[in-house]
């Protein structure tokens, strides 16, 4: 197959084309500049052979529709159809933003509806759907935390961020002007409490922790780290990327959390990555709710209105109300799993990261040893001193037929390997995984390394020289 698409791509390439002739242009309209006879060159293909090329590409991607992705931190959970097909209606998909709110009262009506299931969910009354993305809906967040500091006569300078954190989080609170001030985690993958404390002073603005965090772990101590931040009149910024572990079995507002964003494709399963566009929601206390971004859906008199204007807001973020299409699908996830089902997801989704944890830490390094949540974390310690690394492993995993894990994130771990199955997954497909990756264990012992470090050997492109590409960058065909 490859010889035919290198002779196709040949063909469509090459320099001998067939000359279209075509009609004098009228010099009015000629884009050219000249009326005289022109010919493009278009290769000489038929139409079943341009249909196949790009389908026999499509078949080459790798989809969750056709397999597994054990990305962590990343939740590539399903998108059921019935979402898709709800996010179709008529009177959803033919909208304009620009419409009279009277002529888009349901609409109106899903967002307000949305926003309650959040609210509930977090128990966090503020919620605003604006934020495109989850790294949008940080930048939102961190805004609203410096508003609120501004309007208190606060001049604080410094966040604490974890070096644990998802990278956006010090990049957005330093987008927002502050200093980042690192919290080295512990051996055991928690907050350092000793230097959490010796950091927090009059100038701390706000500590961002993800929590569950990036090493699939539920720091027990988030209470007291909540305390202690209010206390000195910072915000607890939570960082809800891993809100898919505990939704439904604990709301953030109860550990104290001031503000959080939520990943609507990672725990209420709309599209992902290049299926998006991406959602992420901000929820907060009453306290910073007045200055949430605009426009905000609110309900008067049975009527949904917008309020576009408020003068204690951070502002617009956004041209319009945010991507109305996930607000659909994450809705009707939401409606068709019900509260206990949202629950079930979580509790399933962390049973599933320790079956994978349990079934593979006799033969991969477990750097933070006992349950995690919906992550586990391991790493090629037991394979480094054979000559194979977190990279061969990733790779041989391609030979198995599986999307390689998340590697080397988090930071904290040297050569980490980050798993993440979500609920969604069942056991077969969990149990063909663990059994590709034990093979893998296995091979590295009876001593099948050169083998290994040339994986993958079936794919359409074989093992790229990552180094040399970085070195020697092409950008053009």
């Amino acid at each position: 197959m490859q010889e035919i698409e290198e002779r196709l791509l040949c063909e469509i390439s090459r320099k001998g084309r067939r000359a279209i002739d075509l009609e004098p242009i009228d010099s009015n309209h000629n884009r050219l500049g000249v009326d005289e006879r022109q010919s493009i060159g278009l290769p000489e293909l038929s139409e079943p052979q341009v249909l196949r090329h790009f389908v026999r590409l499509s078949q080459q991607n790798y989809s969750i529709d056709a397999n597994f992705y054990p990305l962590g931190s990343c939740t590539m959970k399903h998108n059921p159809r019935q979402n898709e097909k709800f996010s179709r209606f008529s009177g959803f998909l033919n909208l304009h933003p620009l419409q009279p709110v009277s002529t888009a009262q349901g609409a109106l009506s899903l967002m307000y509806e949305l926003k309650r299931w959040l609210s509930e969910l977090t128990g966090l009354p503020g919620v605003s759907l604006n934020p495109a993305a989850g790294a949008h809906g940080e930048l939102a967040g961190m805004m609203v935390i410096h508003k609120a500091h501004e309007m208190r006569g606060r001049q604080r300078k410094v966040v604490l961020v974890p070096d644990s954190a998802h990278g956006t989080n010090p990049a957005t609170a330093a987008m927002c002007g502050y200093t980042i001030k690192t919290i080295p985690s512990t051996k055991q993958g928690l907050v350092d409490m000793d230097l959490f404390k010796a950091s927090l002073n009059d100038d701390t603005a706000a500590f961002m922790l993800t929590n569950p965090s990036t090493c699939g772990i539920f720091d027990p101590k988030v209470k007291e780290i909540a305390d202690l931040l209010h206390e000195n009149g910072a915000y607890f910024y939570c960082d809800g990327a891993n809100f898919n572990a505990i939704a439904g079995k604990i709301r953030p507002a109860d550990f104290g959390v001031d503000v959080m964003h939520i990943n609507l494709h990672k725990t209420f399963s709309t599209p992902h990555g290049g299926g998006g566009p991406g959602s992420g929601p901000i929820v907060v206390t009453a306290e910073l709710d007045p200055y949430l971004p605009v426009p905000n859906v609110v309900k008067t008199g049975g009527a949904y209105q917008l309020v576009n204007e408020d003068e204690k807001s951070i502002g617009r973020l956004k041209s319009f109300q945010g991507h109305f299409g996930m607000f659909t699908r994450a809705l009707s996830y939401m409606l068709g799993h019900g509260a206990d089902g949202i629950r079930r997801a979580s509790e399933d989704a962390v049973l599933s990261a320790n079956y994978i944890r349990a079934s593979l830490n006799d033969l991969y390094h477990e750097p933070f040893p006992g349950n995690c949540m919906h992550e586990c974390l391991l790493n090629d310690r037991h394979q480094r001193d054979a000559g194979i690394t977190t990279m061969d492993i990733a790779k041989t995993l391609i030979e198995h037929g599986f999307h390689p894990m998340t590697v080397f994130f988090p930071l904290v771990v040297k050569n980490a390997m980050l798993i993440e199955p979500t609920e969604s997954e069942p056991k077969e497909t969990l149990d063909d995984f663990i059994g590709a990756m034990r093979q893998i264990a296995e091979d590295v012992k009876l001593g099948d390394v050169e083998k290994l470090k040339k994986n993958p050997i079936s794919t359409p492109r074989r093992r790229v020289d990552e180094v040399k590409a970085v070195r020697d960058l092409k950008v053009t065909w």
